[in-house]
C-alpha cells in the first residue's frame, strides 16, 4: 500500500469539474511557475509553515529550529514554543484506503459531482494517485487537473483510470516555458495531444499571466494547438493578483519577473478565431 502526502481536501468545490466535488491537493511539482498559486504544494514532503499574522517577535520560534544549506527549518518543538500559535504541519501522509474511504462517504452530498486530484501536480505521487483512482473507479466520478507533465507511459495509465482532465496549457513555445515554469512542455504537449486524441473528458485551462502567457503569439499557438487536436473550449484563469501571500508562510520571497499590477488580456477575438468557446473564471 502507498502512502501520499496531501496539504489539503476542499469540499464542495464548483470549479474543479462537473458537478460539486471533493478536490485533493497533493504535494509535489516538478515545475516552478513564477505564478504559482500553491507554493506549499511544490515541495513534496511534510513542511512547517509560519504565520506572520499576528507574530510579537519574541524569536521561540527560531531559537528551536535547525539550519540546512543556509536556511531556517523549524521543528516541531518550534510549533510548541510559538506563544501565539502561529506554525502548523503543512502536509499529511495518509494511506489510499483511507483517503478514498473519507471520499466515498461524502459521495452522497456531491451532486453530479465526484473527487478532483489537484496539487502540486498529482502525477508526482503517480503510485498513490493510481491506487485512488482503482479504488474509486465505478464507485465515483473522478477528475486530474494536471500541468501533463509526465512520462507517457504514466499518462497513458492515467486516461485508463480517471474520467475527466482539467488539463493547464500555458506556454506553447518551449523556451519560453522553460524560462516560466523551469521545464521543457514537449511532454506536455505530447500528453495533451494523446489526450485529445483518447476521447477521454477534457477541459483546458489557461492561466493569463501579463505579458508572459496572455500575448498574442502564444495564445495563437494555444489556439492552434487546441483547433488542430479537434479541442474547441477553453476556461482562462486570469492572474491573482493575491498569489504572492502564501509565501511568506514558506519563508520565501513572491518576486516575479513579469509585472503583475497590469491586467491581463483576455484575447478574445484569437479563441474567436478558432471557433474556441471560452469562459473566464
Amino acid at each position: 500500500m502507498v502512502k501520499g502526502c496531501i496539504f489539503s481536501i476542499e469540499e464542495f468545490s464548483v470549479y474543479d469539474g462537473p458537478g460539486i466535488r471533493s478536490t485533493v491537493f497533493l504535494k509535489g511539482c516538478p515545475l516552478s511557475c513564477e505564478w504559482c498559486h500553491n507554493p506549499e504544494g511544490q515541495d513534496a514532503g511534510i513542511q512547517i509553515v509560519k504565520s506572520p499574522n499576528g507574530c510579537v517577535g519574541c524569536g521561540a520560534c527560531f531559537e528551536n529550529a535547525v539550519q540546512e544549506n543556509g536556511k531556517t527549518v523549524f521543528m516541531e518543538r518550534s510549533i510548541k514554543k510559538c506563544p501565539m500559535k502561529l506554525l502548523r504541519y503543512c502536509g499529511k501522509m495518509t494511506e489510499s484506503t483511507e483517503l478514498c474511504s473519507k471520499l466515498l462517504a461524502n459521495r452522497e452530498f456531491l451532486s453530479d459531482g465526484g473527487v478532483t486530484f489537484s496539487g502540486g501536480e498529482p502525477f508526482f505521487q503517480s503510485g498513490f494517485l493510481f491506487e485512488c483512482l482503482e479504488q474509486l473507479k465505478g464507485k465515483m466520478h473522478t477528475a486530474i487537473q494536471t500541468s501533463g507533465f509526465c512520462e507517457s507511459a504514466v499518462f497513458a495509465r492515467a486516461t485508463e483510470l480517471a474520467d475527466h482532465f482539467l488539463f493547464d496549457l500555458k506556454l506553447f513555445d518551449e523556451a519560453q516555458h522553460i524560462k516560466y515554469t523551469g521545464v521543457s512542455n514537449r511532454l506536455i504537449l505530447e500528453n495533451f495531444r494523446f489526450l485529445a486524441k483518447s476521447g477521454k473528458d477534457l477541459t483546458v485551462r489557461i492561466p493569463l499571466i501579463p505579458g508572459v502567457t496572455d500575448t498574442y503569439e502564444n495564445i495563437d499557438g494555444l489556439c492552434r494547438l487546441m483547433s488542430e487536436s479537434g479541442i474547441y473550449y477553453a476556461e482562462l484563469m486570469p492572474y491573482n493578483k493575491m498569489a504572492g501571500g502564501k509565501y511568506k508562510l514558506l519563508g520565501k520571497t513572491y518576486s516575479p519577473s513579469f509585472d503583475e499590477t497590469l491586467t491581463p488580456d483576455i484575447r478574445a477575438d484569437i479563441f474567436e478565431k478558432y471557433c474556441i468557446k471560452i469562459l473566464v473564471l
